[in-house]
């Protein structure tokens, strides 16, 4: 990006993808995790290739479309694609402050037009079209022998990281980690993956001390 294009100046500061990173125009992506919260007011988190970290966490208006167009198997969302656009006329608290909404979706036969909720008592029709010219996958080089189990430690990693540098409050976080599958992982890693374990570690202080977890002295994890 050259010093002429102001896109990259008013990217918003943010833990995930915020409608004015739409503003210079619609943007495609490509699912690789879905992450269902517990708890918040969006509890839905997808991440997508090149998210630097920042989610899309849809309102609850567009994870219904992608359920009716998709199905409630999150599992499937991975690899498919969808066109984000941003939508001025989205209202907050009564006011036009703008969100995201989708447009075209991967994996559909055909264009249709779902009812959408706008206000109490409002709805109108949302159309959603077929994405002809989804990404194409990356193509995956075969692995050599011996690699698989260092490919599953890889992928545990990325999947803690990410799920910990998403987290939009400290409530989310410790939910996260309190995760019979998270301990586990963690469990792991301490015991036979050293290195990788003290990433982990260290993003997840990171993380309390962004979020503002209010500690008592000594009481650092152990």
């Amino acid at each position: 990006m050259d010093d002429s294009d102001l896109r990259d100046a008013i990217k918003p500061k943010s833990d995930q993808l915020n409608s004015d990173d739409l503003i210079s125009g619609p943007r495609t992506i490509r699912i690789t995790r879905v992450v269902k919260m517990q708890s918040g007011e969006q509890r839905v988190h997808i991440y997508f290739e090149g998210d630097d970290g920042k989610p899309w966490k849809p309102c609850i208006t567009m994870t219904r479309v992608l359920v009716e167009a998709w199905g409630p198997d999150s599992k499937q969302f991975v690899g498919r694609s969808v066109t984000l656009y941003r939508n001025p006329k989205v209202k907050w608290a009564g006011l036009e402050v703008g969100g995201i909404e989708l447009s075209h979706l991967s994996h559909i036969e055909r264009d249709f037009v779902t009812a959408v909720t706008v206000t109490k008592g409002k709805r109108k029709g949302h159309l959603v079209k077929v994405l002809q010219d989804a990404p194409p996958a990356p193509k995956q080089s075969p692995k050599p022998a011996g690699t698989q189990a260092a490919s599953k430690v890889d992928q545990m990693v990325i999947h803690l990281l990410s799920s910990i540098t998403g987290a939009s409050d400290i409530d989310s976080l410790l939910l996260f980690l309190g995760e019979e599958r998270t301990r586990e992982q963690l469990g792991y890693l301490k015991s036979k993956q050293s290195a990788h374990f003290e990433r982990v570690d260290a993003a997840i202080k990171q993380r309390r001390d962004e979020l503002g977890e209010v500690r008592t002295p000594g009481s650092d994890d152990e």
